[in-house]
Formats: C-alpha cells, structure tokens, sequence
C-alpha cells in the first residue's frame, strides 16, 4: 500500500469533500496595464496569452499565485507562479489558509478543457470568475493535499529535465544546421525570384468547408501548428467542387504562410514530399522550383532566412507578408549533389529532435501521458455523503 493510500485510509475513509472553488480560495480580478503606460522591468504581466505579454517594473501578486488567462486566443490558460507577477488581464486565485494552492492548481489543470469550454465572446474569446468560481474540487485534509502535490512535482520535474535537454539538442541543431547552410562566397546566393518556376497565392478554405474526406488540403495555420519543415500527408481535406478557383501543389512544392501572429515567426515555410495533387488555402504562397526539396526545406529554416523573412515587419495582432517580399529572400544555392549531402545529414540530426516516433520528443510524450493518466487518478476520489 502507497503513502497516499495509508493518509486516505486514516484521514478520509468515508470519501472525500468536493467544494466550489470560491469556498476554498481568493479569486481577485487584475488591473488594467498597457505596455505604452509602463516601464519595462523584470515582472511578468500576465494577460490573454500563454506567455507574458510584457514585463514590467511592478507586480501585484507575489509568493504562490494560480492565474487564468481572461480574454484572447490562449482565455482560460491555467498557469502557477511561485514569483512576484502583475496579474493584468487575467484572474489570480491563491488557496486560502486551510488548502494549497499548488493543490488547487493540479485540481484546475485536470480541468483544463472545461475551464476552456466557459468562453464567451465574438470575436474575442472571455473567461471570467463567475464562470468557473462554483466549479467542484475535491478537497482531502493537508496531509492528502501534500503528497498528492509531491507526486505531481516528481513527474513535473522529470518532465521539465526531459524537455531541458530537449532544447538543449534543438539548439545544437541549429547551430549546426545554420553553419552547414552558411557558405559564404565559395557558392552562388540567389534570391527565391530567380529560382521560382512560379510562384502564387493560395485560394481561401473555410472553417466549414473541412471534410471527413476528399481532395487534401493545407490552411495557412496548419504550417505553424501542425506541420515541421516538411511533410508527406496532409491532415484536412475539402470537396474540391467548392473550391471554384483552387490552386494546387505538388511534390516538392514549397508552402509558405504569409499570415501570422508573430514577427519572428512571419512566413514559416514547409515542403511537401508527398504524392498527391493538394489544394493551398488562402493566406498560403506556392513556390515551385528545380532545387532539391529537403535541402530547400531546410537552407529556408536556417537564422539567416527567418531574419530576411522577418524584416520590415511590425509587431501587432496580425503579421503579413507577400509574394514579392519571398521572392527577394536570398539562399546559398550549391549543386543538386551537395543539396543531397546536406539533407542526408541534416535529416539524421532532425529526425532525433523532431520526429515524436523516437528520441527525446517520443520519450517527453509518454511522461506527458503518464503526469495526465495519474494527475486524473490521484484527483478522483469518492465523494463524502
């Protein structure tokens, strides 16, 4: 028998209490901050994303601190802080005297998607205290509370060592990545202009007009959310007869999507390497060309032309790009036997930080599941009549 099962045995035999989490926390609205009207500092304000959306020189909370995202794409994000943060337009909630907050953290992330499935709003998503302040926890004495929040650390430490090394290897990669593609004078750059065979624009696929089944396709957003640097299979599919103007790719063909919410990300490219005849929705650019596929795919991931791709672009909700800003964007463009070399080489070192089949990410995965699976059991129990 487990610690935690002897500490329910003797503490809560009869089951365990569920309360409204405004009966066993502080809930407090945040305060209205703009990174016009503050001076920048090393607080984390804590807004409508998953990350700060600045920092500044005050906070308002300190010592242990859950907050829930209110409003924009990444509304009801659950996070914990053991730091000083500035809760802006979001919601903080501390345990009060008799809980713990870590606790109730693990109790809010095992209902992350309920949180989530609180949002109101048109265009712009909401999530408010009085949408989740009733919501049921289960709450066990102290001593339960504890050593349930101990074994969720473990896996969460474990996991964050994992994920460390991770991008530890990620960065070696690009390091080792951008001084393979760097050739200084010693091969022929040539801007995506000259070497495009043609080069166009995509033709808008709704939300709605996604099907089971059909011709594939590819949205704009799926290049930043789905797919790496290339790809053989396309996750959508569309009936072609709707897209009366459609534009097509091919094998080899490379996508990019001139839509994006950030500067650093503006453009992301992928390269298709599979088989059939797709459909690029809008906010898509086609790129066909006679160059190795692989080797395109990676000479257009590299520092150098993220930072061409990037440049002249202003931070605000939407980043946009076009085709003549591609077609100026400049690569090393050695022999189509060197291009082979490079991606067989790169293929090696990629495939060991990115594919989710093996390595570190496969590995990262299971811990993920397993932190998922026994959050869920250690936070079920049977309630007290």
């Amino acid at each position: 028998m487990s610690k935690l099962d002897e500490l329910i045995n003797k503490l809560c035999p009869d089951g365990i209490e569920y309360k409204k989490l405004k009966d066993v926390s502080i809930m407090k609205r945040g305060t209205s901050l703009t990174k016009k009207n503050a001076t920048q500092g090393v607080y984390p304000v804590i807004s409508g994303g998953k990350e700060p959306a600045f920092f500044c020189d005050m906070f308002n909370r300190e010592n242990e601190t859950i907050t829930v995202a209110g409003s924009g794409a990444g509304a009801g994000y659950v996070q914990y802080w053991d730091e000083p943060i500035f809760v802006c337009d979001a919601f903080s909630i501390k345990a009060n005297d008799t809980n713990m907050t870590k606790y109730i953290y693990y109790c809010l992330t095992n209902i992350q998607d309920k949180i989530y499935a609180t949002k109101t709003g048109g265009g712009i998503p909401h999530v408010h205290i009085s949408s989740i302040e009733d919501f049921k926890i289960p709450v066990p004495p102290m001593e339960v509370q504890c050593e349930i929040v101990r074994i969720l650390d473990n896996f969460t430490e474990l996991t964050a060592e994992l994920t460390a090394e991770l991008t530890a290897r990620k960065k070696q990669y690009e390091y080792y990545r951008d001084e393979l593609l760097t050739f200084g004078d010693d091969v022929e750059w040539k801007t995506l202009g000259e070497l495009s065979i043609s080069m166009y624009r995509g033709s808008g696929i709704k939300r709605d007009e996604i099907t089971e089944d059909g011709i594939d396709c590819v949205r704009y957003g799926e290049i930043y959310t789905t797919y790496n640097i290339w790809f053989k299979d396309c996750v959508s599919h569309t009936n072609e007869s709707l897209q009366t103007n459609g534009k097509y790719f091919e094998h080899g063909d490379i996508l990019f999507a001139i839509t994006g919410e950030s500067v650093d990300e503006i453009a992301k490219s992928c390269v298709y390497l599979g088989d059939k005849k797709c459909l690029a929705g809008g906010d898509i650019v086609v790129m066909k060309h006679n160059q190795n596929p692989r080797y395109m795919a990676y000479v257009l991931s590299t520092t150098n032309a993220q930072q061409q791709k990037s440049k002249g672009k202003i931070k605000s909700k939407v980043v946009h790009s076009s085709v003549p800003d591609i077609a100026k964007i400049k690569i090393p463009v050695p022999t189509l036997e060197v291009q082979k070399k490079i991606a067989n080489i790169l293929d090696k070192f990629n495939s060991l930080c990115n594919d989710i089949s093996e390595g570190l990410p496969a590995e990262i995965e299971v811990r993920k599941k397993q932190y998922e699976y026994y959050r869920d059991k250690l936070l079920t129990f049977k309630e007290k009549k």
